[in-house]
């Protein structure tokens, strides 16, 4: 290891050691300190480690935490950046953290969830064993630009890696065409049938053929541009599949159970978080732990104790109220977030926080592709907004439907939050990424749950 090395893991682990004694996370600063110092850090750190990479728009960290769950399950000495500082600093930061302060790598294996527009940089840094592609989605549009400007980006990303084995989800038209200008061995998984209904979204990401720009027509749709796709004017579709969703066995509130198949074996599987998105999630991961060596029954399983990242369908228990926090930051997202409050036959208050900061996206225009005007069919009772853009939040659910006298403004997150201890039925707090942040912040402080980056 040379000495720009050693000087990026001493600062890094200062930077580090600061942020805890001022009781702050620490996940990315002191690895874009260190980075600054030593630009291939990351690549030095890494060598001797298998590497398993989670990129794509949605399901990054509930992904990431299943295939955890796997190598838990296995033995495996890993570790993971959990705090889903996902950049390249971020990334850098757990590289320093698992190594010994010469370079030396204190686990065998980590998982590693990476930023979509970061991917391009950190995959050939850290050369993984596998990559797992989760899905391409319009999201965030002033940071990473139009959605086909993403799927560059981890083209090239792949390309830098060319002996991993690359997971791609086949229901995904951007995602599975990757395959066609890779090298790599690709191996793919998706789901057999609708399972969530398959209505044609208002907005579609993806509604044209990326080869020859004709329109796509669908043996079924899952959610968003998702499903069995066809063109019928150059035949590009969707791709068989390694790893099979083949059959919705039952669903809840709190879980799906599925039958998955892969190299001849198929079993049960209850996934134990709820929505279409999830058995996405737990698929893609049981595929990725696959081509990392593991058989496939133990790999399908997987999905049954896993741990929720962070503001996933994250619970909390606030002086006996229940409290569930789900995550949107995007169209397709947020679509499936209400296509599972509406099949709730439970009372519930619905709490919706929008932010504009850099990390949410400044560009909020995308809460008007979303269909609250689905949420606002099947809703009657008060309506909770919060955050930055709250007046935007609150005319936007106002616009699809919802009374303005029924739906309340409450600016600070602490009011917020008593108004929430109050609550004699459950809550679903449905905040953007920053917000997330905050209030699970005050949340963690007031139930006693661990910080994010713990």
């Amino acid at each position: 290891m040379n000495i720009r090395a050693f000087l990026g893991i001493l600062i890094c682990r200062g930077v580090k050691l600061a942020a805890k004694l001022l009781h702050r996370g620490g996940t990315a600063m002191p690895g874009r300190f260190a980075v600054k110092v030593c630009p291939d850090l990351a690549a030095i750190l890494s060598k001797d480690v298998r590497v398993i990479m989670v990129t794509g728009t949605n399901g990054k960290t509930t992904t990431s935490r299943i295939i955890e769950q796997g190598l838990i399950d296995s033995g495996a000495d890993y570790f993971a950046n959990r705090s889903g500082a996902n950049l390249l600093s971020g990334v850098t930061t757990t590289l320093v953290e698992n190594s010994t302060l010469f370079g030396k790598a204190k686990h065998k294996c980590a998982v590693i969830e990476c930023d979509e527009a970061a991917f391009k940089t950190v995959a050939p840094l850290v050369q993984p064993e596998v990559i797992l592609v989760t899905n391409l989605f319009r999201d965030q549009l002033d940071r990473y630009g139009e959605i086909t400007h993403t799927l560059a980006n981890i083209r090239e990303g792949i390309l830098g890696v060319p002996k991993a084995t690359v997971c791609l989800n086949a229901d995904c038209s951007l995602t599975a065409s990757l395959a066609g200008d890779i090298p790599n061995k690709c191996l793919f998984y998706g789901l057999g049938e609708a399972l969530g209904g398959g209505e044609a979204p208002a907005v579609s990401d993806a509604s044209h053929c990326i080869r020859c720009k004709a329109r796509y027509t669908y043996q079924y749709r899952t959610y968003g541009h998702l499903g069995h796709f066809v063109c019928p004017e150059c035949g590009y579709e969707r791709p068989e599949t390694q790893l099979t969703v083949t059959k919705l066995l039952s669903r809840d509130t709190d879980s799906s159970t599925v039958t998955m198949e892969a190299q001849g074996v198929s079993r049960a599987v209850r996934v134990n978080l709820p929505a279409v998105y999830n058995i996405y999630n737990a698929a893609g991961a049981a595929l990725a732990l696959t081509a990392f060596g593991m058989e496939p029954s133990a790999a399908m399983q997987c999905g049954e104790n896993f741990q929720c990242g962070f503001g996933r369908m994250e619970r909390f228990d606030l002086n006996g109220t229940a409290i569930r926090m789900i995550l949107v930051k995007n169209p397709a997202g947020c679509d499936q977030v209400i296509e599972y409050l509406t099949g709730l036959d439970t009372a519930y208050l619905p709490v919706f926080l929008l932010n504009d900061n850099p990390a949410d996206s400044t560009d909020i225009s995308w809460i008007w592709d979303a269909d609250y005007e689905r949420f606002a069919a099947g809703y009657r009772g008060e309506t909770v907004v919060s955050g930055i853009r709250a007046d935007e939040m609150a005319l936007r659910l106002k616009y699809a439907g919802i009374p303005a006298d029924q739906i309340t403004v409450e600016r600070e997150f602490d009011a917020l939050l008593q108004r929430v201890s109050a609550q004699d039925k459950p809550v679903f707090i449905i905040p953007t990424y920053t917000a997330m942040l905050d209030i699970r912040t005050r949340l963690a402080h007031l139930c006693g749950t661990k910080e994010f980056w713990e």
